[in-house]
């Protein structure tokens, strides 16, 4: 291909059995003081450093076009390397070892490929704004005849199966567009007179197209109405969802116009297999996520990440914002579009709320803190998170909830946080303009004016910078929304007095958490303890609500517990615990009218 970039990089899946890529980076004119090249060490979008240049089995520098002359490449730190001065063009040949599974890395097996570029390409220092090329080569071997290649990276010359040349325009932009090769089931549908993709991999029975298609397009339509009421029209000219389904396993990553899930079988709508609304619902309100986060955090993004700096860890205090509002948005438009009735959307609105006011480390971080936070925290989370950590996620949905009520109060309902929304995207999704840490003071008075500051500046003050929970309860002042305090079986209100989390191990109960305030913290278990019995009867995973509910009226219990292989005995003081407040959300009788 005639007229390639400066920068050129080629994959091939080199040895699918050993799950090794083999990379070639050509640089024509690398710096002649010595270029340096380096390996990202976290991927936008999940905010940890991962230090992907772990995964380097070989690097080697050649003279451009040959294999045999080498030349010298200096090993600078963990991440970098630095070739000799006056070298001219190079090609630099690694090897990568790939066997992750999620959507923020590499994987190659003979079954599927996948790669972030953050995980297998090197960039060029002080040339990352040039425009670059990706040649991805198709794998060797019958069991890849009919793989082909799925990505929104912009196509320059492909064969029919998409193995061929793309472009980026620089090397953020060559980032932000995963790749998966390999078999895949296909839906399409139009979305703003824009084509939308949704390329599945994992599924061996043929996937229900025609509803998938049809509430994606309800749920993409809302969303694009939501940023551009009037044009209708998203910042994108296509967008592709690229799903692996697995055994067990969820997650996504949002990209510039694409994004790559994860998700398990039984949550995609197959042909004679059973499915599961609930499950199907969870992967919708995914997809509905990251779909929000092609507006918000793609386009409308923090000053601190504009540029992202790859190598060390960029800190923001509104992941709040970014995500908890992204948090919010996404059930409620499964809920505009028609995917889920006011029922369901109440239920999702109060399974959050809950479980932010069960986790005793709401009045220890605030969510500022905890976006700062998240890449030691959050990110890294031990049996200690609950106590310690808010997610801001879930508290930040609730922020976002908050503020459209009190927007909603204060403009007797003539304003609301799509408003807000709208004006965010105006001034600083179209024209590319940062947030700062304080920008959303000044959009909010531009929405509201000075009568509404008061109310924002309360809102800042106790709920994001302070551990305040959320008065909810009070806010919620509709006629079509009661609101009321759970009400709690003996067995639920049981599992709340204990404080405890676990996991089932080898046919044994195994504590993961201990919560502050909590009954089995007041006894002295704690995280890893294996229980044995209560007041004599054997705990089992498949007896454990049978056992609680038989103690469900008891002040105390006994309990024999195993740590490091010894046995210990307990007395469990219900009445020592602090029972974490739980409210339950409910159409009235006057929504069923609206």
């Amino acid at each position: 291909m005639a007229d390639l970039p400066a920068i050129q990089y080629t994959v091939w899946p080199a040895d699918p059995h050993g799950h090794r890529f083999q990379v070639k980076l050509h640089i024509a004119n690398p710096n002649p003081d010595g270029q340096v090249i380096k390996m990202p060490a976290w991927i936008p979008g999940s905010y940890l450093i991962r230090d992907f240049s772990k995964q380097i089995e070989a690097i080697d520098a050649y003279i451009a076009g040959s294999t045999k002359q080498k030349i010298a490449l200096e090993r600078i730190d963990n991440d970098r390397w630095r070739l000799p001065r006056n070298a001219g063009a190079v090609d630099i040949l690694t090897t990568v070892y790939a066997f992750d599974s999620s959507v923020r890395a590499a994987y190659l097996d003979t079954e599927r490929a996948f790669f972030n570029a953050t995980s297998l390409c090197l960039a060029v220092e002080g040339q990352e704004d040039l425009p670059c090329s990706l040649a991805i080569t198709p794998a060797e071997g019958a069991f890849a005849d009919h793989w082909t290649v799925q990505t929104s990276l912009r196509a320059a010359k492909t064969d029919k199966n998409g193995f061929g040349f793309y472009l980026a325009k620089n090397f953020d932009d060559l980032i932000d567009h995963p790749v998966a090769i390999g078999e895949f089931q296909t839906v399409q549908w139009m979305s703003g007179s824009v084509p939308h993709s949704m390329a599945i991999q994992g599924c061996i029975h043929p996937i229900d197209s025609a509803r998938l298609a049809q509430d994606l397009q309800a749920i993409c339509n809302s969303t694009i109405n939501l940023f551009e009421p009037k044009s209708k029209q998203p910042p994108f000219t296509h967008y592709l969802f690229l799903v692996n389904t697995v055994l067990n396993g969820y997650g996504g990553l949002e990209h510039l116009n694409s994004t790559a899930l994860l998700c398990r079988r039984d949550q995609i709508p197959q042909a004679n297999v059973p499915l599961e609304e609930d499950a199907y619902r969870e992967f919708l309100g995914l997809c509905s996520h990251e779909y929000f986060h092609a507006w918000l955090v793609k386009r409308i993004k923090p000053q601190a990440f504009q540029p992202y700096h790859l190598s060390q860890r960029n800190h923001t205090r509104l992941l709040w914002f970014f995500e908890g509002f992204t948090s919010y948005y996404d059930d409620l438009q499964l809920f505009r579009s028609k995917r889920i009735d006011l029922v369901t959307y109440l239920k999702l609105v109060t399974n959050n709320w809950n479980g932010v006011l069960r986790g005793p480390g709401r009045h220890k971080q605030s969510l500022a803190d905890s976006s700062f936070d998240a890449w030691t925290k959050y990110y890294q989370a031990d049996e200690n998170t609950p106590n310690a950590v808010v997610s801001y996620y879930g508290k930040g949905a609730l922020v976002a909830l908050g503020l459209d009520l009190q927007i909603r109060a204060f403009s007797s309902n003539k304003k609301s946080l799509d408003d807000l929304m709208r004006l965010i995207w105006q001034r600083h999704g179209i024209t590319l303009a940062g947030i700062g840490e304080d920008g959303l003071d000044q959009l909010i008075l531009q929405l509201l004016g000075n009568g509404f500051t008061k109310t924002w500046n309360e809102i800042k003050a106790r709920y994001i910078f302070g551990v305040e929970d959320i008065p909810l309860q009070k806010w919620i002042a509709s006629t079509l929304v009661q609101v009321k305090p759970k009400h709690q079986t003996s067995i639920e209100k049981l599992k709340l007095q204990l404080g405890l989390r676990h996991t089932d191990v080898n046919g044994w109960i195994k504590i993961t958490h201990i919560l502050d305030g909590g009954a089995a913290q007041a006894a002295g278990l704690a995280p890893g303890d294996l229980l044995a019995s209560m007041n004599g009867q054997r705990i089992t995973p498949t007896r454990w609500d049978a056992v609680l509910n038989s103690l469900a009226k008891e002040q105390s219990f006994a309990l024999l517990f195993y740590r490091d292989d010894l046995e210990h005995e307990r007395i469990v003081m219900l009445e020592s615990s602090q029972l974490p407040l739980q409210y339950e959300l409910s159409p009235s009788s006057d929504s069923k009218s609206h």
